[in-house]
């Protein structure tokens, strides 16, 4: 398995065709229809960093960091996730995939990541749990997809425990 980042122009479609059924037969994900690669190309090019991992020459998995609000006081936290092909769950993709990307986060400044995964995925919780997660709380019948309520589960990890004093300057936009 090779792990590189994300080249929003060459590996858009493939992230998109990855996550496409997470949107059309599931609800891991509460958006309506799939983004097309354009769309993709640039959720990549907004995010903090995308990293992707691909098995003989094939993209199997991705995941993101992106903004978790727009207010400035929210500038060193992240909203992460990671989608994997469904041939290749649970063969440490995501976890692979997730340490590089932490490092980076980490690197850029960052200190608080964050996950919203929707309810029950058992899968899902225990990847964030083993990166060192901790869950915060729920947001109860928060979505409404596929003909029923869904609750949402928010995690938090900490990418600088003990870490002391205020955070680098990051860009203030808001």
């Amino acid at each position: 398995m090779v792990l590189r980042d994300a080249d929003p122009r060459r590996d858009a479609a493939a992230c998109a065709a990855i996550y496409a059924p997470y949107v059309s037969a599931s609800v891991a994900s509460f958006e309506a229809l799939p983004p097309t690669g354009e769309e993709m190309s640039g959720r990549i090019r907004a995010a903090h960093a995308w990293v992707l991992a691909e098995h003989e020459g094939v993209v199997v998995g991705y995941a993101y960091g992106s903004a978790h609000r727009e207010r400035a006081a929210y500038r060193w936290a992240a909203d992460v996730a990671a989608y994997i092909d469904a041939a290749h769950h649970r063969s440490g993709v995501g976890r692979a995939l997730y340490t590089r990307l932490f490092e980076q986060l980490r690197a850029i400044g960052l200190w608080t990541l964050c996950a919203g995964i929707t309810q029950p995925n058992d899968a899902s919780n225990g990847l964030h749990r083993a990166m060192g997660f901790v869950p915060l709380g729920t947001f109860r019948r928060i979505g409404w997809k596929a003909g029923a309520w869904h609750d949402v589960q928010w995690w938090q990890l900490d990418l600088r425990p003990g870490e002391p004093g205020p955070p680098s300057e990051l860009d203030a936009r808001s």
